[in-house]
């Protein structure tokens, strides 16, 4: 006759208070404002270039940015999204991050 080992069934205690006060972790974007010193074509080829998105992604942000001022343009964390704005920077656009609402 065999015998089966019984483990008894652990469950973890959870402190409410603490779980309450935790924020969830909300991330970063990057947002390339408009300017009138670039052109259209530049800013699409950033976005394409930079981010390595498809031309039709790259033009739709892009007229996000010329027709309503802005566009986010990437997220994640904080080091990504400083990494992106610095790097918008060195092609000569106006990128800042903020935290997502």
């Amino acid at each position: 006759m065999s015998r089966v080992a019984v483990t008894p069934e652990i469950t973890p205690e959870v402190d409410e208070a603490v779980e309450e006060g935790v924020e969830v972790q909300r991330p970063w974007i990057t947002i390339v404002w408009n300017d009138p010193v670039n052109l259209m074509s530049y800013v699409t080829y950033v976005f394409m270039n930079y981010f390595k998105y498809p031309r039709d992604k790259a033009e739709k942000l892009m007229r996000d940015v010329h027709y309503e001022g802005r566009a986010v343009v990437s997220s994640g964390n904080r080091e990504e999204m400083e990494r992106d704005v610095n790097a918008m920077h060195s092609y000569g656009l106006w990128a800042t991050l903020q935290r997502d609402d």
